[in-house]
């Protein structure tokens, strides 16, 4: 039933590492990454040397966790080098026996999941099975190295309604079974797409997929306890594609869309892993219980959860003082001219008017979303 959109098996990993070796798509990528300026001249070759490191190294390779061993060991070496720090808090507060669907605010494409499973490795516990849309599959070996890394399919590109329905309730079925059957952690985003413009909020269609398997009688505290929802809060001080997010914005709001450039998704993906992002942490939040009157009611709750556990970093409070969305008092001193204010400033080279204040808005954007939430709760 789940056969075309599960993670592969361990007795699948040979088999699809074969075949990814010789994969030039994938070739290419690993050149750009870890040789770009011999690459641009000499794509070739450099293809050449990653097939044979490629062929070295696939014997290491017999299961999926062997992938995530490595994985994980990669992913510490690149926050070593493209981040200022990498933290995270709350693993603490709770119960992390019980398999749990974490869902998080969505920045980068690739780093979101893959910083909570670092988080869960670090800690000694099960990663995640993250989501991923097909919409970034459009090259089978793109596909075969998210399903070999414990990632599941979500169909978004089905061609009419009743396809797309039956798609949610397949994907509704395949959580609930991964987290009652399997004992497994899942990772989903709490929206489609990443919250380019800085405002993080949760889409209660996803929240709606979500309860799609539960039964009609069946109480909707009842079904939160089996899911175990956990919000997570990601909190990057730089995000690495905070230009090209205000480029794509600005030109929205000047033409009403924007078309995006040929391996758009997948340079994204480069640049979120490779560029620096100052510190970065991550708050695992607390359970989402009790008995919600529905999905947006959930979806708030989540909401809450995450914009609260937020952690704000002085290139918000810059942005945000720059935009005159805070006052001095607020942060407490003034950051203009501040170095957070210097490298807001760098960041914004060769952008044009529209495009600096969309750059802007998305560091600003979550001091306004707290400030918005702690005046409701403290009206």
């Amino acid at each position: 039933m789940f056969e075309d959109i599960r993670p592969y098996h361990d007795d699948e990993v040979t088999a699809v590492i074969q075949k990814l070796i010789n994969e030039k798509g994938l070739q290419s990528s690993i050149a750009s990454i870890v040789m770009p300026k011999i690459y641009q001249h000499f794509p070739k070759l450099c293809r050449a040397l990653i097939k044979l490191s490629l062929k070295i190294k696939a014997n290491k390779f017999q299961k999926i966790d062997d992938i995530q061993r490595q994985v994980a060991k990669y992913l510490s070496h690149l926050l070593s080098k493209s981040s200022d720090g990498f933290t995270f808090n709350g693993l603490d507060k709770i119960d992390t026996s019980k398999p749990a669907l974490f869902i998080s605010n969505h920045r980068d494409i690739v780093l979101d999941a893959a910083l909570v499973n670092l988080a869960l490795y670090k800690n000694g516990l099960s990663t995640v099975e993250a989501a991923v849309g097909d919409n970034l599959l459009q090259e089978p070996w793109v596909a075969d190295l998210m399903r070999l890394n414990k990632s599941f399919i979500v169909k978004r590109s089905e061609k009419n309604k009743r396809a797309m329905l039956q798609a949610s309730k397949v994907l509704s079925s395949y959580i609930h079974h991964c987290i009652t059957q399997k004992g497994q952690n899942i990772w989903i985003a709490q929206r489609e797409g990443r919250a380019k413009d800085g405002l993080d909020k949760t889409n209660s269609a996803l929240i709606s997929m979500l309860l799609l398997n539960k039964d009609k009688q069946e109480p909707i505290e009842g079904y939160l306890a089996k899911l175990n929802i956990i919000p997570v809060s990601i909190s990057y001080e730089f995000d690495p594609c905070d230009n090209e997010k205000a480029i794509e914005l600005a030109a929205k709001e000047a033409t009403g869309n924007y078309q995006k450039a040929e391996n758009e998704d997948l340079n994204s993906i480069t640049l979120g892993l490779t560029g620096q992002k100052g510190r970065v942490h991550l708050e695992f939040c607390s359970p989402i219980q009790g008995n919600f009157a529905d999905s947006k009611a959930i979806a708030a709750a989540i909401d809450q959860q995450i914009i609260s556990n937020y952690r704000l970093y002085d290139s918000n409070w810059a942005a945000a003082e720059q935009l005159s969305l805070t006052t001095e008092s607020e942060k407490g001193s003034s950051l203009i001219g501040s170095k957070e204010y210097h490298r807001l400033k760098d960041r914004m080279f060769g952008l044009n008017e529209a495009q600096q204040r969309w750059l802007l808005t998305m560091y600003a954007n979550p001091v306004y979303a707290k400030e918005t939430l702690e005046s409701s709760l403290n009206p």
